[in-house]
């Protein structure tokens, strides 16, 4: 210990290991940066990167016109989900002919189309209506599946009214169709890599360039693909054909809402919520919150439909069902 030329005692030592002390804290904190860093490195560099899959959104490029896998997804279901419903149509019983189904077609492109656009620009992006006329660029993305399964439901209400049809039963047939539309969507989203899930280090997590921070993440467009759309046509088709389901009104559409909301309700645990959206001030996510108004209806649907099992006499001329 030393004193100053103003006669104030000195600690060297003290002051020593004060530095010491400091440098040993930078070191810490460097090599706690490093370790954190070199984690998620080593997660990442597991990871599969979507860019390696060699996936373009254009389907089919002519130079002057330009298809993509988006829309083309839309209108395979579309075409796909119109087939199947002619083959459903064809059993003893059938609720509409022919000829409505024809009709439905382009009723329900109109309502998924309309009510998918809005859906998002109300429940997901509502600052789009500064200017209003960015709603119609849907080349530009951004479509609900919760509006435009309202929209569809509308479609449904129109035919039924329209050619005085039973509303329940329109519903369960027309129920048995979304599954190819949501199998391809999910698909093209997938091939879009927009709508990517939450990071993980899951075997087959996917760094997708869209997220610009490098992170693996689920690849949960492929998860709604594999519930939404096979799981769901899986239900319904069984339900369908093995069961008596179709002649109590309401019970497939019920099933299928209900088994849609519980499935969405899980996969965003596992989705990357809308920028904003990720947690409501209830705690939950935007597509979580769409899901509940969807399982209440299904399971009223589902819970009522004993008292309501009928004779079914067959719009389509064939054998009434007892």
């Amino acid at each position: 210990m030393g004193s100053s030329p103003l006669g104030l005692r000195q600690y060297p030592l003290y002051g020593d290991e004060n530095r010491k002390g400091k440098a040993l804290l930078h070191e810490f904190a460097a090599h706690a940066v490093t370790s954190a860093s070199a984690v998620a490195s080593a997660t990442t560099s597991g990871a599969i990167k979507f860019t390696d899959l060699g996936l373009s959104p254009i389907a089919l490029d002519l130079g002057f016109f330009q298809l993509r896998w988006y829309s083309l997804a839309y209108i395979v279901g579309i075409v796909l989900g119109w087939w199947y419903l002619s083959k459903l149509l064809k059993q003893p019983g059938a609720p509409m002919a022919q000829r409505h189904a024809d009709d439905f077609v382009f009723y329900a492109t109109l309502g998924i189309i309309i009510g998918g656009r809005l859906g998002y620009v109300f429940f997901y992006k509502p600052e789009i209506l500064e200017n209003p006329i960015d709603v119609l660029k849907l080349w530009e993305g951004g479509m609900s599946f919760h509006g435009g399964l309202i929209g569809f439901i509308l479609a449904v209400v129109w035919l039924a009214r329209k050619h005085k049809l039973p509303l329940l039963r329109l519903l369960d047939y027309a129920g048995c169709t979304p599954p190819f539309a949501e199998f391809f969507v999910r698909l093209a989203n997938f091939v879009n890599g927009e709508l990517w899930g939450r990071p993980t280090d899951v075997p087959w997590a996917m760094v997708f360039p869209g997220t610009g921070d490098g992170i693996a993440r689920h690849p949960s467009q492929l998860y709604q693909a594999g519930t939404e759309g096979i799981g769901l046509f899986i239900l319904m088709w069984w339900l369908f054909w093995k069961t008596d389901a179709r002649y109590y009104p309401g019970r497939l559409a019920g099933a299928g809402l209900t088994y849609y909301a519980v499935v969405r309700f899980v996969v965003e645990r596992f989705r990357e919520p809308d920028a904003g959206l990720e947690n409501l001030w209830w705690g939950l996510t935007m597509g979580q919150t769409l899901s509940l108004p969807v399982l209440v209806l299904g399971l009223w649907l589902l819970a009522t439909s004993k008292g309501r099992r009928v004779r079914v006499e067959s719009v389509a001329g064939t054998a009434s069902v007892a």
